[in-house]
């Protein structure tokens, strides 16, 4: 079943906020290979997948139909040990191209004070499954 249009400019926040500690960012950084001890680039996808995952369990979008086709983050600020980070997923765009639902996302990552400390963007493309 395709996607439902309607969801253009809904949000789906993450059900919890994420502390950044010395500890994420290691176990993070060994399984992507980030050589040293900063808060790698892509961290925030830590957080941002939990907003996705909030919007998939909202639409009962099932997870194995998904396949990643865009991410990108931009900074207003590095990220640092001891940020409490929230995230909040806008669906910014939805077309529908040979039986696939394109889906475009934006998170939004704020600190414990409001502020936005980086944006991600997000293309997915959702197979609805039909008959093959």
């Amino acid at each position: 079943m395709p996607v439902d249009p309607s969801l253009v400019g809904r949000e789906f926040p993450a059900p919890a906020p994420l502390t950044v500690t010395p500890e994420r960012v290691s176990a993070f950084a060994a399984a992507v290979g980030h050589p040293d001890d900063s808060v790698p680039p892509t961290f925030p996808i830590a957080l941002a997948f939990d907003a996705m995952q909030a919007f998939l369990d909202a639409e009962r979008i099932d997870l194995h139909r998904i396949v990643h086709g865009e991410q990108r983050f931009a900074y207003a600020r590095p990220l640092v040990p001891g940020d409490e980070l929230s995230a909040t997923l806008t669906v910014t765009g939805l077309r529908q191209i040979g039986g696939a639902d394109i889906i475009a996302t934006s998170s939004e990552i704020t600190d414990a004070t409001g502020a936005v400390v980086c944006t991600g963007k997000a293309t997915l493309v959702h197979s609805s499954g039909g008959a093959a």
